[in-house]
């Protein structure tokens, strides 16, 4: 069938080679590995680790997931060998296939023009989806750090959805008090608008330029996490590890599930191969590195505080580190983490509205979107149009959205591009065995079915509604391409 026509892989990389729809190669190995870093360790480190320890509970008191407690250390475990298989896959397609669409771009070359489609449809929920969460978890901690300094109105901190679906009757009654335009509550989160305002503005002046500001901010969020762990280490107190897994194998797996939030990054890495140099080298670099050290970071702060605290009291709050230094009266760490918490989300949504520009950008140089999504900035040789469009998308839905029910859609739809790498890699070995691989996976047809396996997993213990919309999200993305993506292809026009 012509959907599932493939891209050949030179037609791939002629597109990197310049012209007019091309980028500018600025980035080495050093900047990917802080890239990655910039992206993992942020919201989910410092905003759905809480959720995952404790557990979630609906308005109605409904239990949502169940808390893997201190056992949260066992959940990160499995995150990074799951995360590590699909890694490997993603770090031999990259240095083969050193191009913007990452996976979108490699699902094209392996499993044909629908999956393609599919996938880049999917990823929007990855990287401008999980940067509404990231946005709103960065509002949370500015709120905590500014606390006893200034204090901002709820109203004009706390998104619609946030208040129409917590559980917390305080936050849910903010509907009825806040000002009325009409019959409409005013309820908007000015500061996760802001700062994606903010992010926005800054990637358009280049990516070498968006890069020196992540790796600064990197280096501050380090020392924030060091200066976390030698505190949290003198308030550990044993007791906070028993029950270690009160929900058993099944808490595990739900809190796995949720803070997948954490990991989801380290693939946007491959989003910058058409503007790495030497890609074949420094992409698996900067993949399996940055997850590496990510992975050693997160079990570590999660062992730390889940010995400070209850892991069921971590669910109260959207700053779990800092409500942990608090309750311990450890308060003027308290606040050093808060900034440091703003600044790592910062960087995290730098990364991301890195990112999903440049599946745009891929895509629209296909004709799967409209031809402006591919437009470069002349100066700068960046997407500019997506980028804007990208900001204007993430800035507006978190100016009213709620965060944890973000978490799971970006989650699950993470989790579903990830099986497909891990599928699609099997795929070309066998379509193209002859073709020159700089990285090559070990085991290939092992790690790939783990990898694959592991995700759907994972998938499975997330709640129903997350799998309710996101077959509604793939429904909408499958009416896009027939009425839009099919007849507008340039590979379906090449025929």
């Amino acid at each position: 069938m012509s959907i599932f026509r493939v891209k050949p892989i030179e037609a791939l990389m002629s597109e990197t080679a310049g012209g007019e729809y091309s980028l500018k190669r600025v980035l080495g190995a050093g900047d990917l590995i802080m890239l990655a870093i910039g992206a993992v360790i942020g919201a989910g480190i410092f905003g759905s680790i809480g959720s995952a320890a404790a557990g979630q509970i609906g308005p109605n008191g409904e239990v949502i997931r169940l808390g893997a407690g201190p056992a949260l250390i066992i959940s990160f475990i499995l995150l990074g060998a799951c995360c590590a298989l699909a890694g490997l896959c993603y770090a031999e397609l990259a240095s083969m296939i050193p191009q913007a669409g990452s996976a979108y771009a490699y699902s094209y070359a392996t499993l044909g023009e629908f999956i393609a489609w599919i996938i880049g449809w999917d990823l929007i929920l990855e990287y401008a989806v999980g940067n509404v969460a990231v946005a709103i978890s960065w509002g949370d901690y500015l709120k905590s750090f500014l606390s006893g300094w200034l204090e901002l109105p709820a109203w004009l901190t706390t998104g619609y959805r946030t208040a129409l679906l917590s559980s917390d009757p305080a936050v849910h009654g903010l509907i009825a008090s806040a000002p009325h335009l009409g019959p409409i509550p005013i309820l908007i989160n000015v500061p996760a608008f802001g700062i994606v305002a903010f992010i926005t503005w800054l990637l358009l002046r280049g990516a070498k330029e968006s890069t020196r500001v992540n790796n600064v901010m990197v280096a501050i969020k380090l020392v924030v996490l060091t200066i976390f762990i030698i505190g949290g280490l003198t308030h550990i107190n044993a007791a906070n590890y028993t029950p270690f897994a009160p929900n058993g194998l099944t808490g595990i797996g739900n809190g796995a599930a949720i803070v997948f939030f954490a990991y989801i990054g380290f693939d946007a890495i491959s989003t910058a191969a058409e503007e790495t140099k030497n890609p074949q080298r420094n992409l698996p670099i900067g993949i399996m590195g940055g997850l590496a050290i990510c992975t050693v970071i997160y079990i570590v702060i999660g062992a730390v505080l889940t010995g400070m605290v209850p892991a069921a009291d971590l669910g109260k709050t959207a700053d779990p580190l800092a409500y942990a230094l608090n309750a311990t009266g450890m308060q003027w760490l308290a606040k050093i983490v808060a900034l440091g918490a703003i600044v790592s989300m910062s960087a995290v949504l730098l990364v991301f509205q890195y990112g999903q520009p440049r599946i745009f950008f891929a895509m629209g140089r296909d004709g799967l979107l409209p031809k402006w999504t591919a437009k470069v900035d002349r100066k700068h040789r960046i997407p500019y149009t997506a980028t804007l469009l990208t900001g204007i998308f993430v800035a507006g839905w978190s100016l009213i959205g709620d965060a944890a029910e973000t978490y799971d859609l970006t989650n699950i739809g993470t989790l579903f591009a990830f099986i497909l790498v891990c599928i699609g890699v099997i795929v070309l070995r066998h379509r193209d065995p002859s073709r020159v691989r700089p990285f090559r996976v070990p085991f290939v047809h092992v790690v790939g079915t783990a990898g694959a396996a592991l995700c759907l997993y994972l998938m499975y213990n997330l709640p129903r509604l997350a799998w309710e919309r996101f077959g509604w999200w793939l429904l909408i993305g499958l009416v896009i391409y027939i009425f839009y993506g099919y007849r507008s292809s340039k590979l379906q026009r090449a025929k």
